[in-house]
């Protein structure tokens, strides 16, 4: 089994299973975007509630905090839809 920080690492192609992309079917006018966070847990947590108070996305829609591998750093990820005109 995978961790959660793998699921977004590059594999190697030997040993990790791919993500599983049938999550993220775009629409023919929608286009997927991902979004990565990347800092302290403080300044990561503050800009997820800062987009959720701006109606950009919910707090629950990221993924949970995942270590970097860096000292009091970590990320959290988002991918939506984007409508393109």
């Amino acid at each position: 089994m995978i961790t959660q920080l793998q699921q977004y690492l590059p594999s190697n192609g030997l040993d990790t299973p791919p993500i599983n992309q049938s999550d993220f079917k775009p629409s023919p006018n929608r286009k997927p975007i991902k979004h990565l966070l990347i800092g302290s847990p403080q300044v990561v947590t503050s800009t997820i509630h800062h987009l959720q108070i701006i109606g950009y996305a919910s707090v629950g829609d990221w993924s949970a905090l995942l270590p970097t591998g860096n000292a009091d750093e970590v990320m959290s990820i988002l991918v939506r839809q984007i409508l393109m005109r």
